[in-house]
């Protein structure tokens, strides 16, 4: 990715003359020519490391696997976030890395972290570099420096076993060219989040992801058996006896959603499953977000087993169908609901029948696949809009949530409306949308997309609503975050989640580990 752009040059996509008429009056937009997007206009911090720093560290990887080069710390200073995007355009100087390493071992790693532990220089792990929680922002707390340790060179597949079903592959390989490597044992691990074009195996596990098929195949920590961490104190292998076991604490538990903090993810060992042989879709509407929520958790309390499903406010239903032209001569009003299932041809049409009998029993009415084969398309090359609405003068920005669907309605209202109010207070008007896109038998998450006419401070006027939001989040009983992760934008909503004891057992963990506290200052911790 282009360091401050969600994709590439390539890819950038303006927004069509139809989507500006509908949101300059709306929104009361006002163009924001697009400033510093060249690494020659961007001052980074110089680097804190000298000579006898690289030299040393030369001496444990090879010379070529390291850099101070600005092309090579600008990539890694941020995450992808709206306030991330937001900095690079103000013209501040941006804090980056002092130096970015691609070890290509776990010994590397090892030798890498003790020195990192008896020079006082803190370490960030870094993967695809997708974050929008601040999770790869280079702090250095109390240390005098920050590394960023590039997994790039952890990109094989080490074993299959076509028995077990069961891959070890490397966490630094992205999703697509993982799934490129295993196509060759004809399997697939099925993990699609909206970053998939550029993040991690590593950085899935360690935020926790969930991907667009999770209903089919469950969220990413749902799929790990093993994996190898190495921690200033040494590696640790996890998961290589069997699935399970009853040999006290999961420990893999302890490093999925650590965010590196007790250790950095080399390895993965994975559930696969056989590429599809078939795939249907279908799409309905319900006139109701109430109506369409009950049915999807009738579906998955039934457990008829679609791999995809996903529910779009009356909002979100709104804009997607307006902005698509062959949906259909009729453009249902109400909330749109897409499904799809794969797998064999006989199991996948299976469960899309019964599927598609409880819908329609529960008040949903087909639209048929199209809409579904619509949004699979252009799944991947939505969040590039973004950068074309920060040029229009537009915030842009989501954040998620999950609760038990008894507490849906109540945590839903709660978020849009102190969106809304402390959006109203910066005297912009707002586009609040949601939409639930993972289910489980208890309860959903549900995920907010946000669009304002931008205030002359607009990190501040985000700050402002996020706060607001997170604060509703905490007050209405549900989580401060589902698979986004906590970084630094949730660390202080994390007592929350927890409990003094809980914490304190936290801390010990980290102690133990880390003992120098070198590993991603700043994250996660409350």
């Amino acid at each position: 990715m282009h360091f401050n752009l969600w994709g590439t040059p390539e890819e950038a996509k303006p927004l069509s003359e139809s989507m500006l008429k509908l949101l300059k009056p709306t929104l009361g937009l006002s163009p924001k020519p697009a400033t510093h997007l060249n690494l020659e206009d961007i001052t980074l911090t110089p680097s804190k490391l000298s000579e006898s720093d690289l030299a040393e560290l030369a001496t444990i990887v090879n010379p070529a696997q390291i850099s101070t080069d600005d092309t090579q710390r600008a990539p890694r200073a941020r995450g992808k976030s709206y306030p991330d995007l937001i900095e690079w355009r103000s013209g501040t100087p941006i804090t980056a890395p002092d130096a970015v390493i691609a070890p290509g071992s776990e010994e590397e790693i090892l030798q890498l972290l003790r020195w990192c532990t008896e020079n006082h220089v803190a370490v960030v792990p870094f993967g695809g570099g997708t974050s929008v929680v601040g999770g790869i922002t280079p702090l250095a707390g109390d240390h005098r420096a920050v590394l960023s340790i590039d997994l790039a060179l952890f990109d094989d597949i080490y074993d299959v076993d076509e028995t077990s079903m069961v891959a070890e592959v490397g966490a630094g390989l992205t999703g697509p060219h993982a799934e490129l490597l295993l196509e060759e044992w004809g399997v697939q691990i099925g993990h699609y989040p909206q970053s998939f074009p550029y993040a991690t195996i590593g950085g899935y596990a360690a935020t926790r992801s969930s991907g667009q098929s999770s209903a089919g195949y469950g969220r990413f920590d749902e799929m790990v058996c093993g994996l190898t961490v190495v921690t200033p104190t040494g590696v640790i292998r996890l998961g290589d006896r069997s699935p399970a076991s009853a040999a006290g604490p999961d420990w893999r538990e302890l490093f999925l959603g650590s965010e590196g903090i007790f250790g950095i993810i080399t390895r993965v060992k994975l559930r696969v499953h056989p590429i599809p042989e078939a795939k249907y879709y279908e799409a309905f509407s319900f006139r109701t977000f109430a109506a369409g929520a009950k049915a999807l958790r009738l579906v998955e309390q039934t457990g008829t087993g679609p791999t995809v499903i996903r529910l779009s406010d009356e909002i979100e239903t709104a804009l997607n169908l307006s902005s698509t032209s062959n949906i259909g001569a009729e453009s249902p009003s109400g909330c749109l609901c897409l499904t799809m299932f794969e797998g064999t041809k006989e199991h996948a049409a299976a469960r899309h029948k019964e599927t598609r009998e409880l819908i329609l029993k529960n008040g949903g009415r087909s639209l048929g696949e199209n809409p579904v084969r619509i949004w699979e398309q252009g799944r991947f090359a939505a969040p590039v809009f973004r950068d074309a609405l920060l040029d229009a003068g537009a915030l842009c920005e989501t954040l998620e949530t999950a609760t038990y669907w008894g507490n849906v309605e109540k945590l839903k209202t709660a978020v849009g409306q102190a969106l809304v109010d402390a959006l109203a207070d910066a005297d912009t008007m707002a586009i609040i949308m949601c939409h639930i896109s993972h289910v489980y038998p208890e309860g959903c998450s549900l995920y907010f997309t946000v669009v304002a006419g931008q205030t002359t401070n607009p990190r501040e006027q985000w700050a402002q609503a996020k706060k607001a939001a997170s604060q509703a989040i905490i007050d209405a009983g549900g989580t401060i975050t589902h698979h986004h992760g906590v970084g630094t934008d949730h660390a202080s909503y994390m007592g929350k989640e927890t409990n003094p004891l809980t914490t304190t057992m936290f801390s010990a963990i980290k102690t133990a580990l880390d003992p120098a506290g070198i590993l991603n200052p700043g994250k996660l911790q409350p």
